[in-house]
């Protein structure tokens, strides 16, 4: 049987449970280099070289995965969020990246000493091939179901009906199951996650709270599937209601997931929203706060993403208004 990683602090070493890229950005990019590929680049956070630099360095982007809580773990690839959470009875599955990094995030479940057969549910955060291209791959695996709302069924269904999608590795294609809807729990063992819709980056996206746990205390945490607006005065509006919502249900919070390392639309003020924090939860000494724990940078952050979204609707409707020239 496989040794599982008990504790985030392996992070600061070389190994099987430890990542070379979870370190600060100059190790990150020493250890790098020594395996023949590139580091941050200059000015660049270790989380924004995912989505900056580096992102179609695959080789860069395979961080090993991490314990984040008692029950919930970091298995995805640098640039984009799969989160692993276990329960009495069973696994689940939030995104699952795309190709050529699917056996990535299965073979991290591995090292950390699960099963990928045990993964009961593959949840979408939304209908982006990067969160959904490794759904078919894993569900022919472990027989999961998978679930996430209508408009991103539909969004997920055009993606492999048309024919004109590029270079871009599609992955297995799935078929409809689940579909979600707000006020929705999903269920498993003694596991309970609500399902929220928070469109706006899609039509789509959808939200799950949820409890961890840091050495047995609880903790209320949100994966956010929105990171930022897409789509113009509609998709815009959607997503500062959103932000809205999410001020007023979710002002509280002390636990935002995120499903991207570095948010491009509206960055987060800690360098990156998974391995800045996850640097600190390394070399965190008992008693110490966990760096996952964020409620004050959360609030932070909702001011921030309302205000860049309002900017946003202004220039979309000013972009509208502007005579076409022939």
């Amino acid at each position: 049987m496989m040794k599982r990683c008990t504790a985030l602090s392996a992070l600061v070493l070389l190994g099987s449970c430890a990542s070379a890229f979870a370190q600060a950005p100059s190790a990150a990019s020493r250890a790098a280099t020594a395996q023949g590929a590139a580091g941050p680049a200059a000015g660049e956070t270790l989380s924004q070289s995912y989505r900056g630099s580096q992102s179609s360095n695959w080789e860069y982007q395979k961080v090993a995965p991490f314990k984040v809580f008692d029950n919930l773990y970091y298995v995805g690839p640098g640039s984009v969020a799969a989160w692993l959470l276990t329960t009495t009875d069973g696994l689940i599955l939030v995104d699952t990246a795309q190709e050529p990094l699917v056996d990535h995030v299965i073979d991290g479940i591995r090292k950390l000493g699960f099963d990928p057969k045990n993964i009961k549910y593959i949840l979408l955060s939304h209908g982006h091939l990067d969160h959904f291209g490794g759904t078919g791959k894993v569900k022919a695996l472990s027989g999961a179901r998978v679930g996430t709302l209508e408009e991103d069924w539909r969004l997920i269904e055009a993606f492999y009906m048309n024919k004109g999608r590029g270079n871009r590795d599609p992955g297995m294609p799935f078929a409809r199951d689940l579909v979600l809807k707000e006020g929705d729990t999903v269920t498993l063992g003694k596991t309970q996650l609500e399902v929220y819709h928070h469109p706006g980056h899609t039509p789509g996206s959808a939200s799950f709270a949820f409890t961890v746990y840091d050495n047995g205390k609880p903790y209320r945490a949100l994966l956010f599937g929105g990171p930022g607006q897409r789509n113009g005065v509609d998709g815009g509006t959607q997503f500062l209601d959103t932000i809205r919502r999410l001020r007023k249900e979710f002002g509280d919070l002390e636990v935002p997931i995120h499903v991207h390392s570095w948010l491009t639309t509206y960055p987060d003020p800690r360098g990156g929203t998974i391995f800045e924090p996850a640097q600190k939860l390394a070399q965190r000494k008992p008693g110490e706060p966990h760096p996952f724990v964020i409620n004050a940078e959360w609030r932070r952050w909702l001011d921030v993403a309302e205000a860049g979204t309002i900017k946003y609707i202004e220039q979309e409707k000013a972009k509208a208004a502007k005579p076409q020239s022939n």
